[in-house]
Formats: C-alpha cells, sequence, structure tokens
C-alpha cells in the first residue's frame, strides 16, 4: 500500500542572533492510509514542528530549509499558499494541545463547525447543520443541537477537544496531525479522547499522527512509532517490535524512566545530563553525550537508520556491520 505521507529528509531551522536553532535534521518516515502513526520524545525535540512542517504552518522567521512532505505523492512545500488554504482543514486536518488557544472565542461552536464545511464546500443549507450535529454526536457530545449555540468558554476542555475532533470529522480529512490532544485534560478524559481517536481511526480509516511524549498512550494506541531526540529519529519502527525488542540507548533510557507498580519504593530511573543546545554543531550522535555505550565514532560519526530487525530501524554505531 503506497504511504498516504511520506515526510523524506525534512530540515526545519530557525535563526536566531546566536545562530541557527536547527529544529528538525534529516526526518523521514511514512504513514499509509487508516494507520495511528506515533511521534514520540521529550519537549523540545521536534514533534510538533514536525506537525506544522507537514501543514507549512512553521512560524517565522523559522523555515523549511530541505526535504519533501509528500501527500497522496504531491510535495506539499511545492504548492501554492492558496492550494495550502484549500488542504488545511481539509485534507488535513490539525488538533492543536490547546483547544481553547485554536477555537474563536467570538463565534459560537455551530458557526465554527458550519464554517469550515462551508469553506470547503461540504455541504450546504440545512445539511450544514445536520452533519455539525451528527459529528458531535460521533463523538459521545449529548445534546449536539444545544452545544452548537455555546461559546467555547461554555465547555469543559474535553468537550472543547472533542470539538476539535468534530470539525475534523465533519469534512472527512484523510489525515488528523494530533498534538499532545491529552496533555491540558484529567486521566479519565484522556483515555475517552484517545478512545474517539483510535474509533475513528478503525471505522472511518483515516490516518491520524499522533504527536506525544507518553511511551504509554503510543504502546496502546499506535500501530507505528519513530523516537525523536534533538530534531532527529533516533529509533523507528512497528510498535510491537520497538518496545519489545528496543535498541537505541535513548529509548532504552525513556522506557526505564517509566514508572513501574513492581519496582514500587525505589528510585525511578533518569538518562543522565541534558539535552545539547539545538545551536550546537554536532559531528556525530546527539544523543553521545548521556549514553553509557559511548564509542570514540559516536563523538565523530553521526549514525544512521539501520535495519536492526524485521521492520525495525535504529540510529546507533552498535549494531552497525
Amino acid at each position: 500500500m503506497e504511504p498516504i505521507l511520506q515526510v523524506q529528509d525534512l530540515h526545519v531551522v530557525f535563526p536566531t542572533p546566536r545562530g541557527d536553532v536547527r529544529a528538525l535534521s534529516g526526518v523521514s518516515f511514512d504513514i499509509e492510509k487508516g494507520q495511528m502513526y506515533g511521534i514520540v520524545g521529550e519537549s523540545g525535540c521536534g514533534k510538533t514542528v514536525t506537525g506544522r512542517a507537514i501543514l507549512r504552518l512553521v512560524t517565522p522567521p523559522g523555515k523549511v530549509t530541505g526535504g519533501r512532505v509528500l501527500f497522496h505523492g504531491a510535495d506539499l512545500l511545492l504548492k501554492s499558499e492558496d492550494e495550502m488554504r484549500q488542504l488545511r482543514g481539509r485534507r488535513i486536518s490539525m488538533v492543536f494541545q490547546d483547544p481553547s488557544a485554536a477555537l474563536n472565542p467570538l463565534f459560537t461552536i455551530g458557526q465554527q463547525i458550519t464554517g469550515i464545511m462551508k469553506r470547503h464546500g461540504v455541504a450546504q443549507g440545512a445539511a450544514l447543520r445536520e452533519r455539525a450535529i451528527e459529528s458531535l454526536t460521533a463523538l459521545g457530545l449529548g445534546e449536539a443541537e444545544q452545544l452548537l449555540c455555546c461559546y467555547p468558554h461554555q465547555l469543559s476542555g474535553g468537550m472543547q477537544q472533542r470539538v476539535m475532533i468534530a470539525m475534523a470529522l465533519c469534512v472527512e480529512a484523510d489525515l488528523i496531525i494530533a498534538d499532545e490532544p491529552t496533555s491540558c485534560l484529567d486521566v479519565t478524559i484522556q483515555f475517552q479522547i484517545l478512545d474517539l481517536l483510535v474509533k475513528l481511526q478503525q471505522e472511518r480509516t483515516v490516518a491520524i499522527m499522533l504527536i506525544t511524549h507518553d511511551l504509554g498512550v503510543v504502546a496502546e494506541t499506535c500501530e507505528r512509532v519513530a523516537v525523536f531526540y534533538l530534531g532527529r529519529i533516533v529509533e523507528r519502527g512497528g510498535v510491537r517490535n520497538l518496545f519489545h525488542h528496543t535498541k537505541h540507548p535513548y529509548t532504552q533510557g525513556l522506557l526505564a524512566a517509566l514508572p513501574d507498580p513492581r519496582n514500587w519504593g525505589t528510585t525511578l530511573k533518569m538518562i543522565p545530563g541534558s539535552v545539547p543546545s539545538a545551536l550546537e554543531l554536532i559531528a556525530g550522535c546527539a544523543f553521545a553525550s548521556r549514553c553509557e555505550y559511548v564509542m570514540d565514532i559516536c563523538r565523530r560519526v553521526e549514525p544512521p537508520l539501520l535495519p536492526v530487525g524485521d521492520d525495525h530501524l535504529s540510529a546507533c554505531h552498535l549494531y552497525a556491520s
């Protein structure tokens, strides 16, 4: 099956008075139709920038300096701004981390949902309201008709997030980029939102790119995953292979730092050191300064993503032949 999205050797740079911040350095991955793909890593590793770069929404002075983003085979980086406006919200939707900031406080929920359908010519007249109610109801929002008259501030965070997903649902987007969609919500609502995303992916065969820092969420919901570190992918593959046969020392460190009831009363493990500055020119492996297995070559040569098993790649010199 040909991927719906192909990100190839993507580079994003943010110029600053102190030099260029390299937000993404050669990121590549594919997402197929109906697939839940996890993008995981610490804060500041490039996860959100990746989602924004796909939609050509990198905040100036940041800019994409290299690579390709193929959506159904067409490079989004070569499209005009008018063409991108037709794609955003219609073919590719983004569910932002903070829905209260993404929803317009001056318009009702109904005006915003029907507005996006009008803009993309999805429905007209009475069908607009019908489709909006249908989308909200499908996401477990009771009294959907009354909800259309509400303003964003009148809804809870979980309801606002459902509204954001409903906007993607009503236009039947091919790809949804969900950027930390549960980080601002309590645990119960987090589970409900993730469950909704999984059902949406399975029942409507929509592809979902799930950006998160939570490895547990990835293990429960995703089929494939890419682990980011300092703007690079250090490990990539099927979730089962990656979690059961973890290769990269950074991914091993992330998993070891997860709380485990079997180790109750013991100190949580942590990865030593800190993430290098994105302003630094790193000749070798970006994780070398924190890695317990570091070798001389790690400080000199950046390791490529190499096959380390079936449907499993890792950027580590430990596995170079």
